[in-house]
């Protein structure tokens, strides 16, 4: 949430502009500050407004709101990313955010839910599917795959939670083809001990 911020100089002052009747009336001059001091946010966002459509720069909140903008996929829970991973989910978001056109391009492909998984979870999934592709110089060879379609994404999580499962079906709802039926799975990554 923006507001006025302390100390903060509007680039265009007022009380230079008054007419020579009102310049020195000491009442106009601080009653022009008051207006400088409650229009200079408003100026500084306006003298950075591009900073704020890249999700690099603009501040969290309105990267939200951003990739509303965009269709991003972002299932970033709110509550829960503050307290275990705030810079790590805000990070998350960001680049779902700044991904969200190229994602749009190679949705419903295996790269595009790779990615997406990739970007909302940090992780890479393991992505299974029933499809193939085959040539043959022969007429009436095999089709290649399985005649059933199926999906199957995989996601091995260091510490995952009961709604990681969840938010994966949402995604992967979103991001397979759409003719394709799918499940899901989320399994605890197995911690390998050194000898």
């Amino acid at each position: 949430m923006r507001g006025s911020v302390d100390g903060l100089a509007s680039p265009s002052p007022i009380a230079p502009t008054l007419p020579a009747v009102f310049a020195d009336d000491d009442l106009m001059r601080r009653f022009v500050g008051g207006l400088d001091d409650i229009l200079a946010p408003i100026l500084n966002v306006l003298d950075c407004l591009d900073a704020y459509f890249g999700p690099d720069l603009a501040p969290l909140d309105f990267v939200r709101w951003l990739g509303t903008w965009v269709g991003a996929e972002t299932d970033i829970d709110e509550g829960r990313g503050r307290e275990r991973h705030g810079q790590e989910e805000a990070a998350r978001l960001r680049a779902a955010v700044g991904a969200a056109a190229y994602l749009h391009r190679i949705r419903g492909t295996r790269r595009g839910l790779s990615e997406a998984v990739r970007l909302a979870f940090g992780v890479e999934p393991e992505i299974s599917e029933s499809g193939g592709a085959a040539w043959s110089a022969e007429p009436f060879g095999p089709m290649p795959g399985q005649p059933r379609p199926l999906l199957h994404v995989h996601l091995r999580l260091v510490d995952p939670t009961p709604t990681d499962e969840h938010r994966l079906d949402t995604l992967v709802a979103a991001a397979r083809p759409a003719h394709m039926p799918y499940t899901v799975q989320v399994t605890a990554l197995e911690r390998t001990q050194d000898r």
